[in-house]
């Protein structure tokens, strides 16, 4: 470890302390609940975003076991399994409750608790869907972070129309039960009149409907693949990928979980970035703070992520203009 990182790392242990001792002083060990996904946490990538709430808690001196414990249950991706899940969570009242895998999720939570704080990491549309009357004052007991999804949506097409710009055809592979993610698909296929480009929706429930999808997709011929990023979908990623490279489709994607699994290219909200900043909800909930009362944020660093292998495997040549705009390039 070199001077600069020792210095700032024991620049924030001494800023930490004494948080953690205010927490200590009260006696209580503070009980976090987290509603979450086995199979999802084994996905590559996963792991280290959902490990960045953990270093969030952290840097605001909330170290687990010594003041915090987490309870953690888990779903199956199915809405079935959401209603379990959030029903033993909700059962073991603790003092606040987060979860990143998005609506289907928070609206199971919503309906097993109406007054145990909840802390949304992502969201594709909180508003649309109803968990927040307004992003300025949620109301009710739910507050977190949005992905801004709906918007995206559009900015995502023109980025692999920039990158590929023969793409006529784009078929668009999406959880069609995922709440908020049918204003995702609106935003495209506005932004694909404007592009000349004709996107087609391929929907999957469950990821069984994965092979169907996919024999859709071959039979249609389409220049491209966008996939909506949710639960479902980046469980499936390997899948996906693999399935893209092989019938020669470049497959844009929103989280850079997709990229690093060998997508030609995502654009999206920086999801490490949220679940840290999820972390200061959390923090501010067990010092007093109301759900109801703190704003729902949006994203403010966003990723282009390009993987040339995959560019190179395609055949495809990516335009210098847009390689210069890349926040990481994976070769």
């Amino acid at each position: 470890m070199d001077r600069r990182t020792f210095l700032g790392t024991l620049a924030g242990c001494l800023l930490a302390a004494p948080l953690a001792a205010e927490a200590q002083e009260t006696g209580k060990v503070v009980r976090i609940g987290v509603l979450g996904d086995r199979e999802l946490l084994a996905t590559p990538g996963v792991r280290l975003v959902s490990d960045a709430f953990t270093l969030g808690l952290q840097d605001h001196g909330w170290i687990e076991n010594q003041n915090f414990v987490f309870l953690r249950r888990f779903s199956e991706g199915t809405e079935d399994g959401y209603a379990r899940a959030a029903a033993e969570l909700t059962a073991l009242k603790p003092d606040v409750i987060v979860t990143g895998l998005g609506e289907p999720a928070l609206l199971a939570l919503k309906r097993a608790t109406t007054t145990i704080p909840i802390v949304m990491q992502v969201a594709a549309d909180p508003v649309g869907t109803g968990l927040a009357a307004s992003l300025a004052r949620p109301g009710g007991n739910i507050t977190g972070l949005s992905l801004l999804a709906p918007e995206m949506g559009g900015k995502r097409l023109e980025a692999l129309k920039e990158a590929v710009p023969r793409v006529r055809r784009v078929a668009v592979l999406w959880n069609a039960v995922y709440p908020g993610k049918r204003a995702e698909w609106l935003n495209t296929e506005a932004a694909a009149s404007a592009l000349k480009v004709r996107v087609y929706s391929v929907e999957i429930r469950s990821s069984n409907d994965l092979s169907r999808a996919l024999s859709i997709i071959s039979s249609t011929h389409p220049d491209a693949i966008i996939a909506f990023s949710d639960p479902l979908t980046i469980s499936v990623v390997r899948e996906l990928a693999a399935y893209s490279k092989q019938q020669r489709m470049p497959l844009i994607s929103e989280v850079r979980i997709f990229a690093e699994a060998g997508a030609l290219m995502t654009y999206g909200a920086n999801l490490t970035d949220l679940f840290r900043r999820s972390a200061g909800y959390v923090d501010k909930i067990l010092k007093g703070a109301k759900p109801a009362d703190l704003p729902i944020e949006q994203p403010t660093t966003f990723e282009l992520v390009i993987n040339l292998k995959t560019a190179k495997a395609l055949g495809l040549t990516i335009p210098p203009s847009l390689l210069a705009r890349a926040d990481q390039i994976v070769e």
